[in-house]
């Protein structure tokens, strides 16, 4: 079903965010273009709305004409799974503060040479809830292509900004501990509604089906299938943070599509900026690394680069540290590594769930509702051969690791 406009998005109400967001009363808007702002498959737990708006505002003695345009971000209102995973888990809640607190600070700690995120805009909180983000395109970034996976590029200047994210992340922590306590729920949380972990369990158990048809893995079959009692305490007990390790604030959804990209003439990627923090949570950044490196570089990457991009992760972060003065001191590589040797069922759980909705194909791909329509997901994403490939690899090497074993 086509997302629509609502009512409420009318004249008055964009000249009503604009006057705010712009700190200017005089802004008249002389029309607004809406559409939607991504395609079905790219963004699950909202409705995005892009909103072209033509205005003019009064400037000395003159009146002048501009057009913007901005990104409005609605918490999902149709009953249903989706609906009920993002009220009960507060995700918008998380988003409107890193948003409007959090994320802003960390921007002004690496201003002006760099910048993690838009600005937020607007919220407002209930009837209905939604963000109005700045809109990135005009500015020349965009989506990679999921499917391919990111080349070497794209996944250094990915890792890079992923570093500067978590440096910053713990400046702001130093200057205020508080940050600590509100980012303590992410992905996987005690706190979260069951419907959350239906989700996990969903896809863990259709994951275990599909690979009974895998000659290559189908003897894992039954380890994976016993994997889904525990996948949630799982990754619960992974993202608590430990007073005696290294902990940031992870973006907690670090995936290809959460992240945008700006390219020269040649098509080079040369910018790169993150979008959606409705999961992010203060633990260790093995979640983020894990995460990150299990959905989105090719598998020439994995393959043949992780050592690149561990080695880049980690130099941005012990220098990105010493610029902002952080007392926190970071990890050494030795450290990193162990941490990560540690926390690896995490970057095994983000293969075995958001792994098929990244690879899956775009005619294919369904939305929360849809997935978790019976007692097992409603999706051709794991039968994709995409997927089977990779993890035919990956299954093995888990259970070497001893991963599957719980």
């Amino acid at each position: 079903m086509a997302l629509e406009t609502p009512t409420w998005l009318n004249l008055c109400f964009v000249e009503k965010i604009l006057r705010k967001s712009e700190g200017d009363n005089s802004i008249q808007v002389i029309d607004i273009f809406s559409k939607p702002a991504t395609n079905k498959g790219d963004n699950y737990t909202s409705d995005m709305i892009r909103v072209n708006v033509e205005f003019s505002r009064e400037q000395g003695d003159c009146k002048t004409t501009e057009k913007k345009s901005i990104i409005v971000k609605i918490a999902p209102i149709d009953e249903g799974a989706r609906k009920e995973i993002i009220l009960k888990a507060r995700l918008f809640e998380i988003e409107m503060l890193m948003m409007t607190d959090t994320l802003d600070r960390m921007n002004k700690l690496l201003a002006p040479k760099y910048r993690l995120s838009g600005k937020g805009l607007y919220v407002q909180k209930e009837n209905p809830m939604f963000i109005v983000i700045e809109d990135l395109t005009p500015l020349g970034f965009r989506m990679a292509d999921r499917l391919a996976g990111l080349d070497l590029d794209h996944c250094l200047l990915a890792i890079r900004g992923l570093a500067k994210f978590h440096a910053s992340s713990v400046a702001v922590c130093e200057q205020d501990p508080s940050q600590k306590q509100t980012y303590r729920r992410g992905m996987f949380s005690h706190e979260h509604p069951t419907e959350m972990r239906a989700f996990f369990y969903m896809a863990i158990k259709t994951l275990a089906d599909e690979i009974t048809k895998w000659p290559e893995v189908s003897r894992y079959a039954e380890k994976i299938s016993k994997f889904t009692e525990h996948i949630y305490r799982v990754g619960a007990e992974i993202s608590k943070p430990s007073e005696d390790e290294f902990n940031v604030i992870n973006h907690g959804d670090c995936w290809v599509n959460n992240m945008l990209f700006k390219y020269d003439n040649g098509g080079k990627p040369i910018d790169h900026i993150f979008v959606d923090f409705q999961l992010c949570v203060y633990a260790s950044p093995a979640l983020d690394i894990h995460y990150f490196l299990s959905t989105s570089p090719s598998p020439d990457v994995i393959e043949n680069s992780k050592s690149v991009l561990l080695n880049e992760y980690h130099n941005t972060l012990v220098s990105t540290m010493q610029q902002l003065n952080c007392k926190t001191q970071p990890p050494t590589m030795e450290e990193l590594k162990a941490t990560l040797k540690r926390k690896a069922s995490f970057g095994m759980i983000a293969a075995f769930t958001v792994l098929p909705i990244v690879l899956c194909n775009k005619d294919d791909v369904k939305d929360l509702d849809e997935m978790m329509g019976g007692d097992s997901f409603n999706n051709e994403a794991y039968s994709n051969e995409a997927y089977r490939k990779v993890m035919t690899k990956r299954i093995p090497l888990y259970d070497e690791w001893g991963l599957l074993d719980v």
